[in-house]
């Protein structure tokens, strides 16, 4: 059976090295083959509104609107619900093919057969 990874990114322009990390996992991993579902959590939602990612800048690494793409080409990206809320977002607000949901849908995935789970 093949394994699939769930990276949960819990920080955007506050913290762009370790945001930076999380997306540069997931993306290698997508383009390697393996499933990908990214969960975006506090300041890290704001990067699934278009422009967004493009605002977060770090010296030698993949710019984010390319690591995001890699990740929405093959895989999902995820915005949970309370943080969307918090910040008055739907999914009229966020790039195209970025959905908004809840902790139930993110315990289901990081529970199914086979999950690697990380969080950043």
């Amino acid at each position: 059976m093949s394994r699939s990874l769930v990276v949960k990114v819990t920080c955007g322009a506050d913290d762009p090295e370790r945001c930076n990390q999380a997306f540069t996992v997931a993306a290698a991993a997508a383009v390697s083959g393996v499933p990908v579902s990214i969960w975006l959590t506090g300041e890290a939602a704001w990067l699934a509104v278009p422009g967004r990612s493009a605002e977060l800048e770090l010296p030698l690494a993949t710019p984010l609107p390319d690591l995001v793409d890699a990740i929405l080409a093959s895989g999902s990206v995820t915005v949970c619900a309370q943080c969307a809320a918090r910040r008055s977002l739907s999914e009229a607000d966020l790039l195209a093919g970025v959905r908004i949901a809840g902790a139930p849908v993110f315990v289901e995935e990081v529970l199914g057969e086979g999950v690697q789970a990380l969080v950043y």
